[in-house]
Protein backbone atom coordinates (compact mmCIF):
# COMPACT_ATOMS: atom_id res chain seq x y z
CA UNK A 1 0.00 0.00 0.00
CA UNK A 2 1.59 3.27 -1.07
CA UNK A 3 1.77 6.32 1.15
CA UNK A 4 0.54 8.88 -1.37
CA UNK A 5 -3.03 9.93 -0.75
CA UNK A 6 -5.43 9.37 -3.63
CA UNK A 7 -9.00 10.52 -3.09
CA UNK A 8 -11.59 9.66 -5.71
CA UNK A 9 -15.02 11.29 -6.15
CA UNK A 10 -17.79 10.49 -3.71
CA UNK A 11 -20.53 8.27 -5.12
CA UNK A 12 -23.89 8.36 -3.37
CA UNK A 13 -25.79 5.07 -3.33
CA UNK A 14 -29.59 5.44 -3.39
CA UNK A 15 -31.34 4.52 -0.15
CA UNK A 16 -33.00 1.09 -0.40
CA UNK A 17 -34.49 0.85 3.08
CA UNK A 18 -34.99 3.01 6.13
CA UNK A 19 -33.08 0.87 8.63
CA UNK A 20 -30.33 2.97 10.25
CA UNK A 21 -26.84 1.47 9.95
CA UNK A 22 -25.19 0.03 13.05
CA UNK A 23 -22.01 1.87 12.07
CA UNK A 24 -22.46 5.07 10.04
CA UNK A 25 -18.80 5.28 8.90
CA UNK A 26 -16.93 2.07 8.12
CA UNK A 27 -13.32 1.84 6.99
CA UNK A 28 -12.25 -1.33 5.19
CA UNK A 29 -8.51 -1.73 4.82
CA UNK A 30 -7.94 -4.23 2.03
CA UNK A 31 -10.53 -4.73 -0.71
CA UNK A 32 -9.92 -8.28 -1.84
CA UNK A 33 -12.49 -11.07 -1.87
CA UNK A 34 -13.46 -10.71 1.80
CA UNK A 35 -13.08 -6.95 2.23
CA UNK A 36 -14.87 -6.31 -1.05
CA UNK A 37 -17.69 -8.68 -0.13
CA UNK A 38 -18.11 -6.98 3.25
CA UNK A 39 -18.35 -3.64 1.48
CA UNK A 40 -20.94 -4.92 -1.01
CA UNK A 41 -22.96 -6.70 1.69
CA UNK A 42 -22.97 -3.57 3.85
CA UNK A 43 -24.10 -1.33 1.00
CA UNK A 44 -26.89 -3.80 0.23
CA UNK A 45 -28.13 -3.97 3.81
CA UNK A 46 -27.36 -0.40 4.96
CA UNK A 47 -26.96 1.81 1.88
CA UNK A 48 -26.85 4.91 4.14
CA UNK A 49 -23.54 3.78 5.68
CA UNK A 50 -20.43 5.56 4.41
CA UNK A 51 -17.82 3.02 3.30
CA UNK A 52 -14.21 4.20 3.18
CA UNK A 53 -11.93 1.91 1.20
CA UNK A 54 -8.17 1.78 1.76
CA UNK A 55 -6.10 -0.05 -0.82
CA UNK A 56 -3.98 0.53 -3.92
CA UNK A 57 -5.27 2.95 -6.54
CA UNK A 58 -6.16 0.33 -9.17
CA UNK A 59 -8.21 -1.68 -6.65
CA UNK A 60 -9.93 1.46 -5.38
CA UNK A 61 -10.92 2.52 -8.89
CA UNK A 62 -12.54 -0.88 -9.44
CA UNK A 63 -14.31 -0.68 -6.08
CA UNK A 64 -15.75 2.73 -6.94
CA UNK A 65 -16.97 1.49 -10.31
CA UNK A 66 -18.99 -1.32 -8.70
CA UNK A 67 -20.28 1.02 -5.95
CA UNK A 68 -18.67 -1.06 -3.19
CA UNK A 69 -17.28 2.05 -1.46
CA UNK A 70 -18.10 5.75 -1.21
CA UNK A 71 -14.67 7.22 -0.48
CA UNK A 72 -11.33 5.89 -1.69
CA UNK A 73 -7.81 6.48 -0.45
CA UNK A 74 -4.47 4.74 -0.15
CA UNK A 75 -3.75 6.80 2.99
CA UNK A 76 -4.99 5.53 6.41
CA UNK A 77 -5.25 9.15 7.61
CA UNK A 78 -8.65 9.29 5.90
CA UNK A 79 -10.23 6.95 8.46
CA UNK A 80 -10.04 9.37 11.42
CA UNK A 81 -13.82 9.43 12.06
CA UNK A 82 -14.55 5.77 11.33
CA UNK A 83 -16.81 4.01 13.83
CA UNK A 84 -15.80 0.56 12.59
CA UNK A 85 -12.44 -0.43 11.08
CA UNK A 86 -12.20 -3.77 9.28
CA UNK A 87 -8.69 -5.11 8.68
CA UNK A 88 -9.08 -7.21 5.54
CA UNK A 89 -5.54 -7.35 4.17
CA UNK A 90 -3.29 -10.45 4.48
CA UNK A 91 -2.61 -11.51 8.07
CA UNK A 92 0.84 -9.96 8.51
CA UNK A 93 -0.21 -6.70 6.88
CA UNK A 94 -3.18 -6.54 9.24
CA UNK A 95 -0.77 -6.95 12.16
CA UNK A 96 1.38 -4.09 10.88
CA UNK A 97 -1.57 -1.76 10.29
CA UNK A 98 -3.12 -2.55 13.67
CA UNK A 99 -0.10 -1.24 15.57
CA UNK A 100 -0.54 2.22 13.99
CA UNK A 101 -4.34 2.55 14.12
CA UNK A 102 -4.49 4.67 17.27
CA UNK A 103 -2.42 7.28 15.41
CA UNK A 104 -5.11 7.52 12.71
CA UNK A 105 -8.49 6.73 14.30
CA UNK A 106 -10.10 9.07 16.83
CA UNK A 107 -12.44 8.12 19.67
CA UNK A 108 -13.24 4.53 20.66
CA UNK A 109 -13.91 2.94 17.31
CA UNK A 110 -14.52 -0.79 17.05
CA UNK A 111 -11.77 -2.65 15.19
CA UNK A 112 -12.05 -6.16 13.81
CA UNK A 113 -10.17 -8.29 11.31
CA UNK A 114 -10.98 -11.18 8.98
CA UNK A 115 -7.70 -13.10 9.11
CA UNK A 116 -7.37 -16.87 9.20
CA UNK A 117 -5.34 -16.88 12.45
CA UNK A 118 -6.20 -15.13 15.67
CA UNK A 119 -3.59 -15.55 18.43
CA UNK A 120 -1.06 -13.03 17.10
CA UNK A 121 -3.49 -10.26 16.24
CA UNK A 122 -5.45 -10.58 19.49
CA UNK A 123 -2.19 -10.27 21.43
CA UNK A 124 -1.09 -7.34 19.25
CA UNK A 125 -4.33 -5.52 20.04
CA UNK A 126 -3.72 -5.98 23.78
CA UNK A 127 -0.20 -4.60 23.36
CA UNK A 128 -1.13 -1.68 21.05
CA UNK A 129 -4.60 -0.38 21.99
CA UNK A 130 -5.50 1.84 24.92
CA UNK A 131 -8.84 3.21 23.64
CA UNK A 132 -9.76 1.42 20.39
CA UNK A 133 -11.89 -1.69 20.95
CA UNK A 134 -10.71 -4.82 19.16
CA UNK A 135 -12.63 -8.03 18.49
CA UNK A 136 -10.92 -10.70 16.41
CA UNK A 137 -13.06 -12.04 13.58
CA UNK A 138 -12.92 -14.67 10.84
CA UNK A 139 -15.72 -15.17 8.29
CA UNK A 140 -15.75 -18.70 6.87
CA UNK A 141 -17.13 -17.62 3.54
CA UNK A 142 -14.25 -17.83 1.12
CA UNK A 143 -14.09 -18.84 -2.54
CA UNK A 144 -11.57 -20.70 -4.71
CA UNK A 145 -10.39 -17.45 -6.29
CA UNK A 146 -9.59 -14.24 -4.44
CA UNK A 147 -9.58 -10.58 -5.37
CA UNK A 148 -12.21 -7.88 -5.63
CA UNK A 149 -13.35 -9.21 -9.01
CA UNK A 150 -14.76 -12.27 -7.20
CA UNK A 151 -16.40 -10.37 -4.32
CA UNK A 152 -20.17 -10.60 -3.95
CA UNK A 153 -22.71 -9.42 -1.36
CA UNK A 154 -24.08 -12.89 -0.58
CA UNK A 155 -20.70 -14.48 0.17
CA UNK A 156 -21.44 -14.80 3.90
CA UNK A 157 -25.06 -15.97 3.81
CA UNK A 158 -25.61 -18.95 6.16
CA UNK A 159 -21.85 -19.17 6.74
CA UNK A 160 -20.13 -19.13 10.15
CA UNK A 161 -18.43 -15.93 11.26
CA UNK A 162 -16.05 -16.67 14.13
CA UNK A 163 -15.33 -14.07 16.80
CA UNK A 164 -12.47 -14.54 19.27
CA UNK A 165 -13.00 -12.22 22.25
CA UNK A 166 -10.37 -11.95 24.98
CA UNK A 167 -10.76 -11.06 28.65
CA UNK A 168 -10.48 -7.37 27.74
CA UNK A 169 -13.08 -7.43 24.94
CA UNK A 170 -15.89 -4.90 25.28
CA UNK A 171 -19.23 -6.74 25.43
CA UNK A 172 -21.02 -3.93 23.60
CA UNK A 173 -18.52 -4.03 20.72
CA UNK A 174 -18.88 -7.80 20.42
CA UNK A 175 -22.67 -7.56 20.46
CA UNK A 176 -22.71 -4.88 17.75
CA UNK A 177 -20.38 -6.90 15.53
CA UNK A 178 -22.53 -10.01 15.93
CA UNK A 179 -25.60 -8.03 14.91
CA UNK A 180 -23.65 -6.45 12.06
CA UNK A 181 -22.67 -9.76 10.44
CA UNK A 182 -26.12 -11.22 11.02
CA UNK A 183 -27.34 -8.32 8.89
CA UNK A 184 -25.86 -9.91 5.80
CA UNK A 185 -26.77 -13.48 6.66
CA UNK A 186 -23.73 -14.76 8.56
CA UNK A 187 -24.00 -16.93 11.66
CA UNK A 188 -21.74 -15.68 14.49
CA UNK A 189 -19.86 -18.09 16.74
CA UNK A 190 -17.56 -17.41 19.70
CA UNK A 191 -14.32 -19.19 20.56
CA UNK A 192 -11.00 -18.47 22.21
CA UNK A 193 -8.06 -17.43 19.96
CA UNK A 194 -6.07 -20.58 20.83
CA UNK A 195 -9.04 -22.82 20.11
CA UNK A 196 -9.68 -21.04 16.82
CA UNK A 197 -6.15 -21.49 15.54
CA UNK A 198 -6.01 -25.19 16.34
CA UNK A 199 -9.42 -26.04 14.88
CA UNK A 200 -8.85 -23.98 11.74
CA UNK A 201 -5.52 -25.70 11.17
CA UNK A 202 -7.57 -28.85 10.50
CA UNK A 203 -10.75 -27.37 9.01
CA UNK A 204 -9.12 -24.86 6.65
CA UNK A 205 -5.33 -24.73 6.56
CA UNK A 206 -4.73 -28.47 6.08
CA UNK A 207 -7.32 -28.85 3.26
CA UNK A 208 -5.73 -25.92 1.42
CA UNK A 209 -2.22 -27.38 1.67
CA UNK A 210 -3.43 -30.84 0.69
CA UNK A 211 -5.36 -29.61 -2.35
CA UNK A 212 -2.49 -27.46 -3.63
CA UNK A 213 0.13 -30.16 -3.00
CA UNK A 214 -2.04 -32.80 -4.68
CA UNK A 215 -2.57 -30.65 -7.76
CA UNK A 216 1.13 -29.84 -7.91
CA UNK A 217 2.15 -33.48 -7.61
CA UNK A 218 -0.33 -34.79 -10.17
CA UNK A 219 0.43 -32.03 -12.65
CA UNK A 220 4.18 -32.56 -12.39
CA UNK A 221 3.75 -36.33 -12.82
CA UNK A 222 1.34 -36.51 -15.78
CA UNK A 223 1.55 -33.11 -17.49
CA UNK A 224 -1.15 -31.47 -19.57
CA UNK A 225 -1.73 -34.54 -21.72
CA UNK A 226 -2.45 -36.63 -18.65
CA UNK A 227 -4.70 -34.00 -17.11
CA UNK A 228 -6.78 -34.00 -20.30
CA UNK A 229 -7.87 -37.55 -19.41
CA UNK A 230 -9.13 -36.83 -15.90
CA UNK A 231 -12.74 -37.01 -14.80
CA UNK A 232 -14.46 -34.81 -12.22
CA UNK A 233 -12.79 -36.44 -9.23
CA UNK A 234 -9.48 -34.62 -9.49
CA UNK A 235 -11.14 -31.33 -10.39
CA UNK A 236 -13.54 -31.51 -7.43
CA UNK A 237 -10.82 -32.59 -5.00
CA UNK A 238 -8.44 -29.79 -5.98
CA UNK A 239 -10.95 -26.92 -6.12
CA UNK A 240 -8.90 -24.97 -3.57
CA UNK A 241 -5.71 -25.23 -5.62
CA UNK A 242 -6.45 -21.90 -7.35
CA UNK A 243 -5.87 -19.99 -4.10
CA UNK A 244 -3.00 -17.45 -4.03
CA UNK A 245 0.12 -18.40 -2.08
CA UNK A 246 0.76 -15.02 -0.43
CA UNK A 247 -2.32 -15.20 1.80
CA UNK A 248 -1.56 -18.77 2.87
CA UNK A 249 2.10 -18.08 3.60
CA UNK A 250 1.00 -15.54 6.24
CA UNK A 251 -1.60 -17.90 7.68
CA UNK A 252 0.79 -20.83 7.99
CA UNK A 253 3.57 -18.63 9.35
CA UNK A 254 1.34 -17.32 12.16
CA UNK A 255 -0.06 -20.78 12.95
CA UNK A 256 2.96 -22.96 12.24
CA UNK A 257 2.68 -25.14 15.36
CA UNK A 258 -0.93 -26.15 14.71
CA UNK A 259 -0.44 -26.54 10.95
CA UNK A 260 2.59 -28.75 11.57
CA UNK A 261 0.52 -30.93 13.91
CA UNK A 262 -2.24 -31.27 11.30
CA UNK A 263 0.27 -32.14 8.57
CA UNK A 264 2.00 -34.72 10.77
CA UNK A 265 -1.28 -36.48 11.48
CA UNK A 266 -2.25 -36.44 7.80
CA UNK A 267 1.16 -37.64 6.63
CA UNK A 268 1.10 -40.40 9.26
CA UNK A 269 -2.24 -41.65 7.93
CA UNK A 270 -0.93 -41.66 4.35
CA UNK A 271 2.12 -43.60 5.49
CA UNK A 272 0.00 -46.28 7.15
CA UNK A 273 -1.94 -46.71 3.89
CA UNK A 274 1.27 -46.80 1.83
CA UNK A 275 2.81 -49.47 4.08
CA UNK A 276 -0.27 -51.69 3.82
CA UNK A 277 -1.18 -51.37 0.14
CA UNK A 278 -0.89 -55.14 -0.45
CA UNK A 279 -3.42 -56.10 2.22
CA UNK A 280 -5.52 -52.94 2.16
CA UNK A 281 -6.53 -53.25 5.81
CA UNK A 282 -5.56 -49.67 6.66
CA UNK A 283 -7.20 -48.39 3.50
CA UNK A 284 -10.46 -50.08 4.44
CA UNK A 285 -10.29 -48.60 7.95
CA UNK A 286 -9.63 -45.09 6.66
CA UNK A 287 -12.28 -45.28 3.93
CA UNK A 288 -14.91 -46.54 6.41
CA UNK A 289 -14.08 -43.75 8.83
CA UNK A 290 -14.10 -41.19 6.01
CA UNK A 291 -17.59 -42.20 4.88
CA UNK A 292 -18.88 -41.84 8.44
CA UNK A 293 -17.33 -38.40 8.94
CA UNK A 294 -18.48 -37.28 5.49
CA UNK A 295 -22.09 -38.09 6.43
CA UNK A 296 -21.61 -36.16 9.66
CA UNK A 297 -20.23 -33.18 7.73
CA UNK A 298 -23.18 -33.12 5.34
CA UNK A 299 -25.69 -33.54 8.17
CA UNK A 300 -24.17 -30.68 10.15
CA UNK A 301 -24.19 -28.38 7.11
CA UNK A 302 -27.82 -29.25 6.43
CA UNK A 303 -28.77 -28.49 10.04
CA UNK A 304 -26.97 -25.15 9.85
CA UNK A 305 -28.76 -24.33 6.58
CA UNK A 306 -32.17 -24.90 8.19
CA UNK A 307 -31.50 -22.76 11.26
Amino acid sequence: MSKNRTELPLIQTPTQNGEPPLFSKIAIIGLGLIGGSIALATKTKWPQALIIGIDDKTVLEQAMLIHAIDVASDDPMLITEAELVVLAAPVKENLSVLTTLEDHVAGEAVVTDVGGTKRDICQASLDSFTRLRFVGGHPLGGAPKGGLANARPDLFEQRPWLFTPTDSTCDDSLSKLQTFVKGFGAVPHLMKPDEHDRILAFLSHLPQLVASTLMHGVGEAVGSNGLALTGRGLSDTTRLASSPADIWKDICSTNSDNVAEALNIFIGTLETIRDDLTNGTEMERVFTSARTWRRTLLNEREKARKQ
